[in-house]
């Protein structure tokens, strides 16, 4: 009888680097949004709108091949696909209100609280179970990101309905991120990114207008920053993501995930001259020991099964 083999440890480690690329490349979003002359959540539809166009042309480019990916077939199937997009949908909507309505280090520390709500769907829904050595980890990581915002923390009753509005967006993150990753096992990442992107960009459009935010760049260095946010941090950084998670568990992605708001916050000192003090760096290396604890501990447990 032949034995079951095992990862390919080849694809783990590809996957593991597109993850944490994906999160550098999600982490400019913020830098493109401050520099946007668009308000937040019209920045948020043509994040989208444009990056669709490249997705498109990068799906049927697959088609083409001699390997064609799976095609939805089924309301399972569209409904899946659906979910997807509508999570997105919510967590970058809410996530981009509740910046207005408390601070940028409330939003930011609420809204990566995602790796506790895809560790407890993981738990509940799928029955997968954890080593100490992981959720010390994910416990190591997350007070790295308390320290990395810790000093323009917050609380104000003022700001609750933003840190409301935060926490509720990091519950949907989590929602995307677990139903991405049941879906990479049937889909390819091109289609995971359009099927989802057009529910997602059918959906921003009308808040969009109900927001009041005008809709159109007026230059081209506008578009160009829409373009930039569209290109680099959705077709890329969330494309790779997206890819990650047919190779490694969402617990694991989510807490790699934390490498953003790291990014933001040296995009944000290289480009746009904003401080970076000592508890901020303290708090970036923590972000990047409790990765690593987490990854240690994902692969000792899996040696044990």
């Amino acid at each position: 009888m032949v034995a079951a083999k095992g990862p390919d440890p080849g694809a783990a480690r590809l996957a593991l680097f597109s993850l944490l690329v994906g999160a550098i490349a999600i982490g400019s979003s913020p830098i493109f949004v401050r520099l946007s002359e668009l308000g937040p959540v019209a920045t948020a539809f043509w994040r989208l709108s444009l990056a669709l166009p490249v997705l498109w042309l990068w799906a049927g480019a697959g088609k083409r091949g001699t390997l064609a990916p799976r095609r939805p077939s089924g309301y399972a199937d569209y409904l899946a696909l659906a979910l997807a997009g509508l999570c997105f949908t919510g967590d970058i909507t809410l996530w981009h209100l509740s910046v207005v309505l408390t601070s940028v280090a409330n939003s930011t520390l609420l809204v990566n609280l995602a790796p506790i709500f895809v560790a407890l769907g993981s738990w509940m829904l799928f029955g997968e179970r954890f080593s100490a050595a992981f959720v010390f980890g994910m416990v190591v990581a997350l007070a790295g990101s308390v320290l990395l915002v810790g000093r323009d923390l917050t609380l104000d009753a003022q700001n609750l309905s933003g840190d409301v509005l935060a926490l509720i967006a990091a519950g949907f993150y989590g929602g995307y991120i677990l139903t991405v990753s049941r879906l990479r096992s049937r889909f390819s990442t091109p289609t995971i990114m359009v099927s989802s992107g057009m529910v997602t960009c059918a959906a921003l459009l009308p808040i969009t207008l109900l927001s009041g935010e005008n809709l159109f760049a007026t230059s081209l260095y506008g578009w160009a920053m829409l373009l930039g946010v569209a290109l680099v941090s959705h077709a890329g950084g969330q494309s790779l993501v997206t890819y990650a998670l047919s190779s490694l568990p969402a617990a694991f992605s989510s807490v790699g995930l934390l490498l953003q708001p790291v990014a933001a916050a040296a995009l944000a000192w290289a480009l746009l001259g904003e401080a970076l003090g000592p508890w901020q760096a303290l708090g970036g290396a923590v972000v990047l020991l409790g990765i690593l604890l987490t990854h240690r501990g994902m692969a000792g447990g899996r040696d044990r099964t």
